[in-house]
């Protein structure tokens, strides 16, 4: 999938890991896209729920080789 901007957050604890891609998401126009790469556990139960609560859309989640995962986002996917 071709997304518009790209962030990973894998090095990142909770909450901070939401308010990074909340922050990508902000500068992006409605309908683009956005890939974020998010490590297994509560990254990836936590930034999921919170983009949907925001509004927004998760197109797709992939798992990665070295045990990450990458979602897909499109803002405003769900207004």
């Amino acid at each position: 999938m071709k997304a518009d901007d790209f962030v990973d957050i894998t090095g990142v604890v909770c909450p901070i890991t939401f308010v990074k891609v909340k922050v990508a998401l902000e500068e992006l126009d409605a309908g683009k896209i956005l890939e974020v790469k998010l490590n297994a556990g509560e990254a990836l139960e936590n930034v999921p729920r919170s983009v949907k609560d925001e509004g927004h859309k998760i197109i797709e989640v992939n798992p990665n080789s070295d045990g990450s995962f990458t979602i897909f986002v499109e803002k405003d996917g769900l207004r």
